[in-house]
């Protein structure tokens, strides 16, 4: 059996591959233009890094659906399911998904009013208000602008701008579910999930599906692959919540247990209130520069004890083995089990 330190690793490998990739092909498909201080706002998050996860398991999908080595086909001229004789541009599909999620980081900072991101000034801070949402606006028609651009069949390609388009609208409605539970202290774990499920799985589950739509795979596999990113997506917020509580601040790159001192739901905190636990006063402040680390130890403990953690990662777990599941649509090769490694590298990853 593989060890976490072995699939992280493997994981991050071949995620490293497809990135550099993914970040030529991005000044491709959004080039600094007039005015080209919104582009420059644009490009600023994709330029400043990031994983490139969900363009990974985009790419790694469509080398799993064909059968082909990983790596060994140009992602520009990647065949089908019918064969070589007809090409889809993959990356251009990769890249419209990292620019929707480029267009929701910069939204959420705005809204939580966030300094950085990526370790840089956040878009508001290092331009202002008015270029960062003018800047979001623009990632978000660009992208499908770029999925326009994959010289798919044409009813394929007007699926795959349902799926992207719908997948914007649910993220939307989660972040709006998401801000309304701050003032609630009655949400269920069911109503948890469905948050979860649209601010944060739906653009894994595009990102799994996009490929099959384009490259002509039957309903049952895009449906099937549409499962596992959501599935996977879930569990890879769930274990956010966790990490956010249970790693050193130093690792983080903030401060430990800042979704508590901010009263942010979390399926931890859920859970805990059922259990009869007053969540809002495992903390004495709401400011996350004066918390302690006593305080969040002190935090932890009680979560620990109530089995809310616990029950966290228990979810988690469950959800990626069902999302693995899913795979078996896919035949059994390399990519296949990078997808499967992706899935347990979400909620094992110690940050």
């Amino acid at each position: 059996m593989t060890s976490p330190e072995a699939r992280e690793k493997a994981v991050l490998e071949a995620v490293g591959e497809r990135r550099e990739l993914v970040n030529e092909a991005i000044p491709e498909e959004l080039p600094i233009t007039r005015p080209e201080r919104l582009y420059e706002a644009s490009r600023y998050l994709l330029d400043a890094g990031g994983k490139r996860l969900r363009p990974t398991v985009l790419l790694a999908t469509g080398e799993a659906l064909t059968d082909v080595e990983p790596l060994s086909t140009p992602y520009r001229e990647f065949p089908t399911v019918e064969g070589p004789s007809t090409t889809v541009d993959l990356m251009a599909a990769a890249v419209s998904v990292e620019v929707i999620q480029s267009f929701t980081l910069i939204h959420d900072d705005i809204m939580d009013d966030d300094d950085l991101r990526r370790g840089v000034p956040a878009v508001h801070k290092a331009y202002d208000l008015e270029t960062a949402i003018l800047a979001g606006d623009t990632l978000y028609s660009k992208a499908f602008e770029i999925m326009l651009e994959t010289g798919a069949e044409s009813d394929r390609t007007v699926q795959a701008l349902h799926i992207l388009a719908n997948t914007c609208t649910q993220i939307c409605e989660g972040q709006s579910l998401d801000v309304s539970f701050e003032s609630r202290e009655d949400v269920t774990p069911e109503e948890y999930l469905e948050m979860v499920e649209q601010k944060t799985a739906v653009l894994y589950a595009a990102s799994a599906a996009l490929p099959a739509i384009l490259l002509g795979a039957d309903q049952d596999t895009v449906d099937a692959l549409y499962g596992y990113g959501l599935d996977v997506g879930r569990a890879f917020q769930i274990q956010d919540d966790v990490l956010d509580l249970t790693v050193p601040s130093e690792k983080l790159g903030k401060q430990r247990g800042s979704d508590l001192v901010e009263n942010k739901q979390t399926l931890i905190t859920v859970h805990a209130r059922e259990q009869g636990v007053d969540v809002e006063s495992l903390v004495d402040t709401t400011d996350v520069n004066a918390v302690t680390e006593a305080e969040i130890d002190d935090a932890v403990a009680t979560l620990e004890d109530t089995g809310s953690i616990s029950y966290a990662n228990d979810k988690a777990r469950d959800l990626v083995d069902r999302g693995k599941n899913r795979l078996e649509v896919l035949p059994d090769n390399e990519a296949r089990e990078l997808l499967l490694q992706v899935a347990d590298y979400l909620i094992e990853r110690g940050y």
